[in-house]
């Protein structure tokens, strides 16, 4: 389904929806690092945000099991109980993924836990124009698939 990124300054991004069918407003803010977006995605510091993933291929090892604890009953595979992110924007995402930790894949995740989310949309730029321009407010459009 065809979604959007639309930035407070009118600028928008053309996308396809993936996770949750829903709109989302919140502060556009990116991540660089090369994995661990099950853990960006359950950091408490990015709470209420529109996190934008730079690396060019998200969601090809899966999601593991949230639910598993270490000997001190904290979550081992992800760094909180719950999504802290509002969305999520991808350049590309994979349904198929593979890794032996896996349980599911990223998409359906983030339509259990209600997180809208888009593919397709040249994040590299974005957070090029994001690092430049500073604190930039964002609306993701995610109309019913």
């Amino acid at each position: 389904m065809r979604s959007s990124l639309i930035l407070e300054d009118g600028s928008r991004y053309a996308g396809t929806g993936f996770g949750a069918a829903k709109n989302i407003s919140g502060e556009v803010v990116f991540q660089t690092g090369m994995v661990g977006y099950t853990e960006s995605l359950t950091d408490p510091s990015y709470s209420g945000e529109i996190l934008v993933l730079t690396y060019p291929l998200i969601g090809n090892y899966g999601v593991p099991d949230e639910k598993v604890c270490d000997e001190f009953h904290i979550p081992r595979w992800v760094e909180s109980n719950k999504i802290h992110a509002a969305a999520v924007i991808v350049s590309a995402h994979s349904e198929n993924y593979s890794h032996w930790n896996a349980l599911e894949s990223l998409s359906s995740w983030l339509k259990r836990h209600n997180i809208p989310a888009l593919y397709g949309i040249d994040t590299r730029m974005l957070t090029k124009k994001l690092r430049e321009r500073g604190t930039t407010l964002g609306k993701v459009k995610c109309p019913p698939f």
